[in-house]
């Protein structure tokens, strides 16, 4: 096994190193897998010895497929961390740049005008207050409207 020599920390060192070592894991825990399940047929019976005679028992292949399930998910949160520094470096760095960019929006290239003279007094806004008007004054209104042109027209009551 070349996995030794590099480790969990060493496989994680370069980018194109990471991809290639935790392939490489995959496969020989998914080697171990296979290797474990064989031998736990065989033990029930249910199969039939495949190939070479591999040393040791079920017990002692799943525990070596254990330990390269454990080193993958070591290198895995090895890239995990280094994946999280990168954004966090690339976070610092995007809000500096905002910060530097704020701080020259809110500098004053040139002083104030100062006072200027007045032309008149200043005009007041109006406020326009919401009049909430029934709807039964509304019609009412309008009948009175038609009746006093009834009157002053001469009419004794207003067309219907």
């Amino acid at each position: 096994m070349g996995l030794r020599r590099h480790g969990a920390r060493g496989a994680v060192r370069t980018a194109g190193k990471r991809t290639l070592e935790q392939r490489r894991l995959r496969e020989q825990r998914g080697k171990m897998r296979t290797f474990v399940r064989q031998k736990r047929r065989q033990a029930h019976g249910k199969a039939e010895a495949r190939g070479a005679s591999f040393p040791g028992d079920a017990e002692q292949l799943r525990r070596r497929k254990q330990v390269f399930a454990a080193a993958l998910k070591r290198v895995a949160k090895a890239l995990g961390r280094l994946r999280a520094l990168e954004a966090r470096t690339e976070h610092v760095e995007a809000a500096r740049q905002a910060l530097a960019r704020a701080r020259t929006e809110t500098f004053v290239h040139h002083p104030a005008a100062g006072d200027t003279p007045r032309t008149g007094p200043r005009l007041r806004r109006t406020i326009h207050k919401g009049r909430r008007v029934p709807g039964s004054t509304i019609g009412s209104i309008l009948k009175a409207g038609k009746v006093a042109q009834a009157v002053r027209d001469g009419r004794s009551s207003p067309p219907a």
